[in-house]
């Protein structure tokens, strides 16, 4: 059982939520496309807090903790930088412009901030009463890996049926009106695309929150360790997506290191509920003892080395692509010879 200072996991809650907070003002108040620069000094600074937090965990608890933060605090990193290709193609596919795009970031994360909030509360107590939901979250897991790797982000549909009712049901104007979701033209009140942004988005947050929750309860049943692994996850998301633009398109294999972490961490709860079982039409409802366990290190590795290969497979192909066009352009090129010179003179 996790025994940390009250002291450090209040302090925890109210820095984060001060730095969450000055990092929206920051947005409200100076909205702008952030240069590489401004983002990777952003997206380095959230990292090293998160890598201090960790350190803190193992001072102040054990490294076992200190690890099922690792491990959970990278598992919803890779699960954030795949919702940032969702959010690439919904900003794409709605033609939100540029210097609007931290805005509406933000109100991406915010929105995935308070429904993690909220499975994280239902996951936990669902956890403390009931062992055997932990079947269900490894079948939904191991089901949503297979979902990962069948799917492309490419033919990801930003339409859902909410959308479509909006579309339908709500007198819409072709332009954009800052972040603002209604404006007036004409004397007439009309809502503006935002409103369709937000709600894609948010509904994109909720499917999300229903892989990303069960993942790192696979990981750590502590809901403090849970909730700040989100956190910092999602800390840093929006300057992220501004520094890995086009990278974004070049992690092709991405997916599919994140199917496997899913996978992975889907079998791991399976065997986890063999272990505490209690269900009566299963081993006559006595825990199955022979079922292994797998300790958070060797989680943290699979986590570490599914990212590792995922990313430099993606790069290696990326570039052997952008040699072989290369290749092909210079084909394309006429080639003149010294009696073609001639012929045309």
């Amino acid at each position: 059982m996790l025994d940390l200072p009250v002291w450090f996991e209040v302090g925890s809650l109210v820095i984060l939520t001060l730095i969450l907070v000055a990092d929206l003002l920051l947005v409200l108040k100076r909205p702008h496309v952030p240069s590489i620069k401004e983002s990777t000094l952003w997206v380095v600074f959230y990292v090293v807090l998160a890598l201090i937090f960790a350190g803190l965990m193992f001072v102040l608890g054990d490294a076992e903790h200190g690890g099922q933060f690792l491990a959970g605090w990278l598992t919803e990193y890779s699960l954030s930088i795949d919702n940032l290709f969702v959010f690439v193609i919904i900003m794409a596919k709605f033609s939100v412009p540029r210097k609007l795009q931290q805005e509406v970031l933000m109100v991406g994360i915010i929105i995935a901030l308070v429904l993690r909030g909220i499975f994280i509360l239902l996951g936990a107590s669902l956890i403390e009463n009931f062992s055997w939901i932990f079947y269900i979250f490894g079948a939904w897991l191991v089901w949503t890996a297979i979902q990962q790797v069948r799917d492309s982000h490419e033919d990801d549909d930003s339409d859902t049926f909410i959308v479509r009712i909006l579309r339908r049901r709500v007198a819409l104007t072709d332009e954009y009106d800052g972040v603002k979701l209604r404006t007036v033209i004409d004397g007439k009140r009309f809502f503006t695309p935002m409103l369709i942004v937000f709600v894609a988005i948010g509904t994109t947050d909720l499917l999300f929150a229903l892989d990303s929750i069960p993942a790192i309860f696979g990981i750590t049943q502590s809901p403090f360790i849970v909730f700040t692994a989100n956190v910092f996850a999602l800390m840093g998301l929006r300057q992220l997506y501004f520094l890995l633009g086009g990278l974004l398109e070049r992690l092709e294999y991405l997916k599919y290191g994140i199917a496997f972490i899913l996978a992975f961490i889907g079998v791991k709860l399976v065997l986890h509920a063999m272990h505490v079982n209690e269900l009566p039409f299963i081993n006559g409802g006595e825990h199955i003892e022979w079922a292994p366990e797998i300790s958070t290190w060797m989680s943290l590795g699979v986590i570490l080395a599914a990212m590792a290969v995922a990313t430099v497979a993606s790069l290696v192909k990326a570039r052997l692509d952008a040699k072989s066009r290369g290749h092909k352009l210079m084909d394309e090129v006429p080639h003149f010879t010294e009696d073609s010179h001639t012929d045309g003179r």
